[in-house]
């Protein structure tokens, strides 16, 4: 997963204003007890803080995997 994917996932899961917040604040033990914004700049994979923030925040199991990507250029 890109950054921009994450950001872009973040955003459709939770709102722009409310995303920042999560991933600003909440403290994610799956990566070792960073936020996403820490694990971020740590160099954690972006997939890994995406899951580990799914689970976190209770986002249901369907909506883990492909989000983030943008519709196919036609």
């Amino acid at each position: 997963m890109k950054l921009s994917e994450f950001w872009l996932a973040v955003s459709d899961e939770f709102g722009e204003a409310y995303g920042r917040v999560i991933t600003h604040d909440l403290v994610l033990g799956a990566i070792g007890g960073l936020t996403a914004e820490q694990g971020i700049k740590a160099g954690v994979n972006t997939r890994e803080i995406w899951l580990a923030l799914c689970t976190a925040a209770d986002v249901p199991a369907n909506r883990w995997y492909g989000v983030g990507q943008r519709e196919p250029k036609k």
